[in-house]
Protein backbone atom coordinates (compact mmCIF):
# COMPACT_ATOMS: atom_id res chain seq x y z
CA UNK A 1 0.00 0.00 0.00
CA UNK A 2 1.39 3.40 -0.85
CA UNK A 3 0.73 6.71 0.53
CA UNK A 4 -2.25 8.29 0.74
CA UNK A 5 -3.55 10.63 -1.95
CA UNK A 6 -2.93 13.08 0.82
CA UNK A 7 0.18 12.03 2.12
CA UNK A 8 1.80 11.68 -1.25
CA UNK A 9 1.32 15.19 -1.83
CA UNK A 10 2.90 16.62 1.65
CA UNK A 11 5.73 14.13 1.78
CA UNK A 12 6.14 15.60 -2.31
CA UNK A 13 6.27 18.87 -1.39
CA UNK A 14 8.51 18.25 1.22
CA UNK A 15 10.97 16.28 -1.30
CA UNK A 16 10.20 18.97 -3.97
CA UNK A 17 11.87 21.70 -1.17
CA UNK A 18 14.48 20.03 -0.88
CA UNK A 19 15.62 19.24 -3.89
CA UNK A 20 15.07 23.49 -4.61
CA UNK A 21 16.98 24.32 -1.60
CA UNK A 22 19.65 21.63 -2.69
CA UNK A 23 20.00 23.40 -6.38
CA UNK A 24 20.69 26.46 -4.90
CA UNK A 25 24.11 28.15 -5.22
CA UNK A 26 25.29 27.81 -1.54
CA UNK A 27 26.30 24.61 -0.05
CA UNK A 28 24.54 22.51 2.13
CA UNK A 29 26.03 20.02 4.80
CA UNK A 30 25.71 16.98 3.50
CA UNK A 31 23.42 14.44 5.65
CA UNK A 32 22.59 10.62 5.70
CA UNK A 33 19.47 8.92 6.01
CA UNK A 34 21.24 5.40 6.80
CA UNK A 35 23.10 2.81 5.12
CA UNK A 36 23.97 3.61 1.28
CA UNK A 37 20.94 3.02 -1.04
CA UNK A 38 20.56 0.45 -4.00
CA UNK A 39 19.43 1.96 -7.52
CA UNK A 40 16.70 -0.97 -8.35
CA UNK A 41 16.49 -1.89 -12.15
CA UNK A 42 12.43 -2.60 -12.04
CA UNK A 43 11.18 0.81 -11.98
CA UNK A 44 14.41 2.83 -13.11
CA UNK A 45 13.50 4.17 -16.34
CA UNK A 46 14.78 7.04 -19.08
CA UNK A 47 11.95 8.02 -20.95
CA UNK A 48 11.45 10.45 -23.76
CA UNK A 49 8.49 12.53 -25.87
CA UNK A 50 8.57 14.99 -28.29
CA UNK A 51 9.86 17.58 -26.45
CA UNK A 52 9.55 15.86 -23.24
CA UNK A 53 12.43 13.56 -20.99
CA UNK A 54 11.49 11.63 -18.06
CA UNK A 55 13.58 10.07 -15.48
CA UNK A 56 12.26 7.56 -12.49
CA UNK A 57 15.02 6.33 -10.42
CA UNK A 58 13.97 3.58 -8.11
CA UNK A 59 15.66 2.80 -4.66
CA UNK A 60 16.01 0.69 -1.79
CA UNK A 61 15.53 3.97 0.67
CA UNK A 62 15.16 7.79 0.43
CA UNK A 63 17.90 9.45 -0.25
CA UNK A 64 18.78 13.59 -0.22
CA UNK A 65 19.60 14.36 -4.23
CA UNK A 66 20.44 17.81 -5.37
CA UNK A 67 20.25 18.58 -8.98
CA UNK A 68 21.90 21.36 -11.69
CA UNK A 69 22.20 22.32 -15.41
CA UNK A 70 25.38 22.78 -17.47
CA UNK A 71 25.11 24.40 -20.43
CA UNK A 72 28.23 24.34 -22.88
CA UNK A 73 27.17 21.13 -23.96
CA UNK A 74 24.25 21.11 -21.83
CA UNK A 75 24.01 18.50 -19.25
CA UNK A 76 21.79 17.61 -16.44
CA UNK A 77 23.98 16.55 -13.12
CA UNK A 78 22.24 14.75 -10.27
CA UNK A 79 23.89 14.28 -6.84
CA UNK A 80 22.68 11.56 -4.57
CA UNK A 81 23.71 10.91 -1.04
CA UNK A 82 24.39 8.49 -1.47
CA UNK A 83 23.60 5.38 -3.97
CA UNK A 84 25.29 2.10 -5.48
CA UNK A 85 24.81 1.91 -9.31
CA UNK A 86 25.18 -1.68 -9.08
CA UNK A 87 24.17 -3.42 -12.44
CA UNK A 88 21.93 -0.56 -13.68
CA UNK A 89 23.25 1.43 -17.36
CA UNK A 90 20.83 4.21 -18.53
CA UNK A 91 22.75 4.73 -21.75
CA UNK A 92 20.66 2.86 -24.63
CA UNK A 93 16.92 4.02 -22.93
CA UNK A 94 16.39 7.13 -24.38
CA UNK A 95 16.84 8.84 -28.45
CA UNK A 96 20.12 10.74 -28.80
CA UNK A 97 18.04 13.58 -30.01
CA UNK A 98 17.71 13.72 -26.04
CA UNK A 99 20.18 12.21 -24.35
CA UNK A 100 23.62 11.43 -25.92
CA UNK A 101 25.56 9.64 -22.69
CA UNK A 102 25.05 8.55 -19.48
CA UNK A 103 27.78 8.88 -16.85
CA UNK A 104 27.59 7.93 -13.07
CA UNK A 105 29.73 6.62 -10.17
CA UNK A 106 30.57 7.15 -6.87
CA UNK A 107 32.28 10.77 -5.83
CA UNK A 108 35.48 11.06 -3.07
CA UNK A 109 33.55 12.91 -0.78
CA UNK A 110 31.40 9.94 -0.35
CA UNK A 111 28.54 11.21 -2.59
CA UNK A 112 27.46 9.20 -6.20
CA UNK A 113 26.63 11.26 -9.31
CA UNK A 114 24.47 10.94 -12.67
CA UNK A 115 25.00 12.99 -15.78
CA UNK A 116 23.34 13.45 -19.11
CA UNK A 117 24.96 14.54 -21.78
CA UNK A 118 21.33 16.38 -23.03
CA UNK A 119 21.49 16.26 -27.41
CA UNK A 120 18.94 19.37 -26.89
CA UNK A 121 17.98 22.11 -24.31
CA UNK A 122 15.77 20.51 -21.56
CA UNK A 123 14.88 22.08 -18.50
CA UNK A 124 13.50 20.47 -15.23
CA UNK A 125 9.83 20.95 -15.27
CA UNK A 126 8.91 19.03 -12.38
CA UNK A 127 10.75 16.82 -9.16
CA UNK A 128 9.55 14.55 -6.38
CA UNK A 129 10.63 11.82 -4.24
CA UNK A 130 7.82 9.43 -3.48
CA UNK A 131 7.72 6.74 -0.27
CA UNK A 132 6.31 3.82 0.37
CA UNK A 133 5.54 3.03 3.85
CA UNK A 134 5.79 -0.12 3.72
CA UNK A 135 8.92 -1.57 1.96
CA UNK A 136 10.55 1.83 2.61
CA UNK A 137 11.47 2.04 -0.95
CA UNK A 138 11.70 5.25 -2.74
CA UNK A 139 11.07 6.56 -6.68
CA UNK A 140 12.46 10.10 -7.74
CA UNK A 141 10.54 11.47 -10.65
CA UNK A 142 12.13 13.79 -13.12
CA UNK A 143 10.39 16.13 -16.08
CA UNK A 144 11.94 17.86 -18.03
CA UNK A 145 10.66 19.98 -20.79
CA UNK A 146 12.45 21.39 -24.22
CA UNK A 147 13.19 25.14 -24.24
CA UNK A 148 15.10 27.90 -26.33
CA UNK A 149 18.97 27.84 -25.65
CA UNK A 150 18.78 31.19 -24.90
CA UNK A 151 16.21 30.15 -21.77
CA UNK A 152 18.17 26.96 -21.01
CA UNK A 153 21.69 29.39 -20.36
CA UNK A 154 20.17 31.61 -18.61
CA UNK A 155 18.87 28.79 -15.96
CA UNK A 156 21.90 26.96 -16.28
CA UNK A 157 25.04 27.29 -13.40
CA UNK A 158 28.18 28.26 -13.34
CA UNK A 159 30.39 25.55 -14.21
CA UNK A 160 33.62 26.75 -12.75
CA UNK A 161 32.29 27.62 -9.56
CA UNK A 162 30.37 24.06 -9.18
CA UNK A 163 33.88 22.35 -9.92
CA UNK A 164 36.04 24.26 -7.46
CA UNK A 165 33.19 23.53 -4.68
CA UNK A 166 32.43 20.09 -5.98
CA UNK A 167 35.01 18.41 -8.19
CA UNK A 168 34.91 17.15 -11.91
CA UNK A 169 33.99 14.03 -11.63
CA UNK A 170 31.87 12.81 -14.41
CA UNK A 171 30.99 15.90 -15.67
CA UNK A 172 32.48 15.59 -19.11
CA UNK A 173 33.56 12.41 -20.87
CA UNK A 174 37.22 12.83 -20.27
CA UNK A 175 37.33 13.51 -16.40
CA UNK A 176 38.54 10.84 -14.63
CA UNK A 177 36.66 9.80 -11.63
CA UNK A 178 38.08 11.32 -8.84
CA UNK A 179 41.30 9.39 -7.19
CA UNK A 180 40.35 6.69 -4.17
CA UNK A 181 40.47 7.78 -1.15
CA UNK A 182 42.29 5.40 1.55
CA UNK A 183 40.19 3.12 3.28
CA UNK A 184 37.53 5.23 6.08
CA UNK A 185 37.54 3.59 9.45
CA UNK A 186 34.33 3.49 11.25
CA UNK A 187 34.09 6.51 13.47
CA UNK A 188 32.95 5.72 17.21
CA UNK A 189 31.05 8.67 18.96
CA UNK A 190 31.54 8.57 22.42
CA UNK A 191 28.76 10.44 24.67
CA UNK A 192 30.05 11.25 28.46
CA UNK A 193 27.10 11.47 29.93
CA UNK A 194 25.78 14.84 32.13
CA UNK A 195 28.92 17.83 32.64
CA UNK A 196 28.54 20.83 33.61
CA UNK A 197 25.36 22.35 35.23
CA UNK A 198 24.11 18.78 35.27
CA UNK A 199 26.34 16.50 37.29
CA UNK A 200 24.31 13.42 36.79
CA UNK A 201 23.67 11.16 40.08
CA UNK A 202 25.97 12.03 42.56
CA UNK A 203 27.31 9.64 45.74
CA UNK A 204 30.07 10.37 48.30
CA UNK A 205 30.69 13.11 46.34
CA UNK A 206 31.18 11.75 43.70
CA UNK A 207 29.44 13.07 40.15
CA UNK A 208 28.37 10.38 37.60
CA UNK A 209 29.77 13.04 35.14
CA UNK A 210 33.08 12.88 36.37
CA UNK A 211 33.00 8.72 36.13
CA UNK A 212 32.02 8.48 32.34
CA UNK A 213 33.94 11.66 31.52
CA UNK A 214 36.92 9.35 32.82
CA UNK A 215 35.81 6.14 31.32
CA UNK A 216 35.01 7.76 27.97
CA UNK A 217 38.74 8.83 27.89
CA UNK A 218 40.13 5.31 28.71
CA UNK A 219 37.81 3.43 25.97
CA UNK A 220 38.92 6.27 23.50
CA UNK A 221 42.57 5.11 24.14
CA UNK A 222 41.80 1.70 23.93
CA UNK A 223 40.14 1.73 20.87
CA UNK A 224 42.93 4.10 18.86
CA UNK A 225 45.27 2.21 20.00
CA UNK A 226 43.96 -1.23 18.55
CA UNK A 227 43.62 0.57 15.24
CA UNK A 228 40.33 -0.69 13.94
CA UNK A 229 38.33 2.62 14.58
CA UNK A 230 38.47 6.23 14.85
CA UNK A 231 36.94 7.83 17.53
CA UNK A 232 35.38 11.10 18.23
CA UNK A 233 33.77 12.47 21.99
CA UNK A 234 31.11 15.11 22.32
CA UNK A 235 32.39 15.98 25.15
CA UNK A 236 36.16 15.88 26.72
CA UNK A 237 35.22 18.17 29.81
CA UNK A 238 33.27 19.06 32.44
CA UNK A 239 30.95 21.24 30.82
CA UNK A 240 27.26 20.84 29.51
CA UNK A 241 25.71 19.65 25.75
CA UNK A 242 22.28 19.66 25.02
CA UNK A 243 20.81 15.92 23.84
CA UNK A 244 20.66 17.48 20.39
CA UNK A 245 23.57 18.83 20.46
CA UNK A 246 25.27 15.64 21.17
CA UNK A 247 23.69 14.00 18.22
CA UNK A 248 24.64 17.04 16.06
CA UNK A 249 28.66 16.39 16.93
CA UNK A 250 28.11 12.88 15.86
CA UNK A 251 26.58 13.70 12.51
CA UNK A 252 29.19 16.52 12.09
CA UNK A 253 31.45 14.15 13.28
CA UNK A 254 30.37 11.62 10.31
CA UNK A 255 29.89 8.82 12.63
CA UNK A 256 29.01 5.39 12.01
CA UNK A 257 27.62 4.55 15.95
CA UNK A 258 27.12 6.73 18.95
CA UNK A 259 27.32 5.20 22.23
CA UNK A 260 26.00 7.46 25.26
CA UNK A 261 27.71 6.26 28.70
CA UNK A 262 26.04 6.52 32.03
CA UNK A 263 26.67 5.19 35.52
CA UNK A 264 23.20 6.43 36.82
CA UNK A 265 21.56 6.02 40.24
CA UNK A 266 17.97 4.21 41.12
CA UNK A 267 15.80 5.58 44.12
CA UNK A 268 15.33 1.68 45.13
CA UNK A 269 19.08 0.81 44.52
CA UNK A 270 18.37 -2.60 43.75
CA UNK A 271 20.13 -2.23 39.95
CA UNK A 272 23.24 -3.89 39.38
CA UNK A 273 26.03 -4.51 36.94
CA UNK A 274 25.50 -2.73 32.96
CA UNK A 275 22.46 -2.85 31.04
CA UNK A 276 22.62 -1.68 27.46
CA UNK A 277 19.58 0.86 26.45
CA UNK A 278 18.02 0.78 23.14
CA UNK A 279 15.59 3.33 21.53
CA UNK A 280 12.38 2.28 23.04
CA UNK A 281 8.83 4.03 21.91
CA UNK A 282 7.90 2.79 25.65
CA UNK A 283 10.08 2.07 28.81
CA UNK A 284 11.13 -1.59 29.01
CA UNK A 285 10.21 -0.96 32.55
CA UNK A 286 10.00 1.30 35.81
CA UNK A 287 13.78 1.80 35.88
CA UNK A 288 14.25 2.60 32.22
CA UNK A 289 11.31 4.84 32.57
CA UNK A 290 12.83 6.26 35.31
CA UNK A 291 16.24 7.01 33.59
CA UNK A 292 14.90 8.49 30.23
CA UNK A 293 12.65 10.75 32.24
CA UNK A 294 15.80 11.84 34.19
CA UNK A 295 18.26 12.30 30.84
CA UNK A 296 16.05 14.38 29.71
CA UNK A 297 14.88 16.60 31.94
CA UNK A 298 18.53 17.54 31.97
CA UNK A 299 18.22 19.36 28.39
CA UNK A 300 16.01 21.54 30.34
CA UNK A 301 18.90 23.57 32.19
CA UNK A 302 19.82 24.83 29.32
CA UNK A 303 16.60 26.02 28.11
CA UNK A 304 15.77 23.39 25.55
CA UNK A 305 12.44 21.37 25.29
CA UNK A 306 13.28 18.50 22.64
CA UNK A 307 9.46 16.59 23.08
CA UNK A 308 7.84 19.21 20.47
CA UNK A 309 10.18 18.06 17.82
CA UNK A 310 7.79 16.46 15.61
CA UNK A 311 6.25 16.46 12.69
CA UNK A 312 3.78 14.30 10.63
CA UNK A 313 6.10 14.36 7.59
CA UNK A 314 9.33 13.93 9.19
CA UNK A 315 8.07 10.94 11.04
CA UNK A 316 7.23 9.27 7.78
CA UNK A 317 11.09 10.08 6.53
CA UNK A 318 12.40 9.03 9.87
CA UNK A 319 10.42 5.96 10.12
CA UNK A 320 11.66 4.29 6.99
CA UNK A 321 15.44 4.82 7.94
CA UNK A 322 15.09 3.89 11.40
CA UNK A 323 13.97 0.02 9.35
CA UNK A 324 17.05 0.03 8.16
CA UNK A 325 18.65 1.43 11.64
CA UNK A 326 17.21 -0.49 14.23
CA UNK A 327 17.93 -3.77 13.51
CA UNK A 328 22.12 -2.95 13.54
CA UNK A 329 21.04 -1.35 16.64
CA UNK A 330 19.80 -4.52 18.59
CA UNK A 331 22.59 -6.10 16.29
CA UNK A 332 25.16 -3.99 18.31
CA UNK A 333 23.32 -4.28 21.85
CA UNK A 334 23.40 -8.19 20.90
CA UNK A 335 27.56 -7.68 20.85
CA UNK A 336 28.05 -6.46 23.29
CA UNK A 337 26.33 -8.52 25.76
CA UNK A 338 28.05 -11.10 24.19
CA UNK A 339 31.43 -9.42 24.35
CA UNK A 340 31.07 -8.07 28.18
CA UNK A 341 29.45 -11.68 29.37
CA UNK A 342 32.89 -13.45 27.59
CA UNK A 343 35.18 -10.98 29.30
CA UNK A 344 33.09 -11.87 32.65
CA UNK A 345 31.86 -8.58 33.67
CA UNK A 346 28.83 -8.73 35.61
CA UNK A 347 25.53 -7.74 33.27
CA UNK A 348 22.00 -6.49 34.81
CA UNK A 349 20.26 -10.05 35.25
CA UNK A 350 18.02 -8.30 32.12
CA UNK A 351 21.12 -6.46 30.19
CA UNK A 352 19.34 -5.21 27.13
CA UNK A 353 16.36 -2.82 27.99
CA UNK A 354 15.00 0.09 25.75
CA UNK A 355 13.66 3.47 26.91
CA UNK A 356 12.52 6.51 25.58
CA UNK A 357 16.50 8.43 25.81
CA UNK A 358 15.70 11.57 23.32
CA UNK A 359 20.25 11.25 22.81
CA UNK A 360 19.29 7.94 21.14
CA UNK A 361 17.15 9.35 18.68
CA UNK A 362 19.61 9.93 15.84
CA UNK A 363 18.04 7.90 13.06
CA UNK A 364 21.31 7.27 10.45
CA UNK A 365 23.22 5.67 12.62
CA UNK A 366 23.05 2.50 15.64
CA UNK A 367 23.06 3.69 19.08
CA UNK A 368 22.84 2.51 22.59
CA UNK A 369 22.74 3.76 25.92
CA UNK A 370 24.91 2.01 28.61
CA UNK A 371 24.61 2.31 31.74
CA UNK A 372 28.42 0.72 32.89
CA UNK A 373 27.07 0.38 36.43
CA UNK A 374 24.51 1.57 39.21
CA UNK A 375 26.15 4.47 42.02
CA UNK A 376 23.50 3.40 44.07
CA UNK A 377 24.94 -0.47 44.33
CA UNK A 378 27.92 0.11 46.85
CA UNK A 379 29.74 -3.30 44.54
CA UNK A 380 28.79 -0.77 41.70
CA UNK A 381 30.47 2.25 42.21
CA UNK A 382 33.67 0.58 43.81
CA UNK A 383 33.94 -1.00 40.45
CA UNK A 384 33.37 2.16 38.74
CA UNK A 385 36.38 3.95 41.02
CA UNK A 386 38.80 0.79 40.02
CA UNK A 387 41.44 1.74 37.56
CA UNK A 388 41.60 -2.15 37.02
CA UNK A 389 37.82 -2.60 36.46
CA UNK A 390 37.66 0.17 34.22
CA UNK A 391 40.44 -1.12 31.82
CA UNK A 392 39.01 -4.25 31.84
CA UNK A 393 35.49 -3.06 30.67
CA UNK A 394 36.89 -0.70 28.30
CA UNK A 395 38.82 -3.71 26.98
CA UNK A 396 35.64 -5.97 26.69
CA UNK A 397 33.81 -3.19 24.95
CA UNK A 398 36.54 -2.53 22.33
CA UNK A 399 36.41 -6.55 21.79
CA UNK A 400 32.25 -6.45 21.49
CA UNK A 401 32.20 -3.20 18.98
CA UNK A 402 34.97 -5.10 16.73
CA UNK A 403 32.68 -8.45 17.16
CA UNK A 404 29.57 -6.10 15.90
CA UNK A 405 31.68 -4.21 13.38
CA UNK A 406 32.48 -7.49 11.77
CA UNK A 407 29.22 -8.92 11.91
CA UNK A 408 27.40 -5.66 10.16
CA UNK A 409 29.76 -5.22 7.19
CA UNK A 410 28.87 -8.99 6.27
CA UNK A 411 25.35 -8.32 6.98
CA UNK A 412 25.50 -4.74 5.29
CA UNK A 413 27.65 -6.96 2.39
CA UNK A 414 24.35 -9.10 1.80
CA UNK A 415 22.06 -6.21 1.09
CA UNK A 416 23.95 -4.43 -1.21
CA UNK A 417 23.47 -8.01 -3.25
Amino acid sequence: MRIGAGWQHMVCVVCSLFVVLLCAPATLAQTSMGAQARVLVAGTALGAGRDTLSLDIALSQPVPYRLRTFAAPPRLVIDFNTVDWAGVDLGAEAPRSHVRATRQGQLSDGWSRLVLDLGAPFQLASSEQRIDPDSGEAVISLRLKRVALEEFERSAQDERRFVRLSGAAFLHPESAPAPARAPRKPVVMLDPGHGGIDPGAERDGIREADIVLSFARQLREVLLRRGHFDVAMTRDADEFVSLDGRIRAARAAQADLFLSLHADALPEGLATGTVIYLLGDEASDESAAYLAERHDRADMLAGVDLTGNTDEIARVLMSVAWQDTAPRARGLADALVEGLGDAGMRLHRRPIQSGAFTVLRAVDMPSALIELGFMSSPRDLQDLRDPDWTLSMAEALADALELWQERDTAIQELRRR
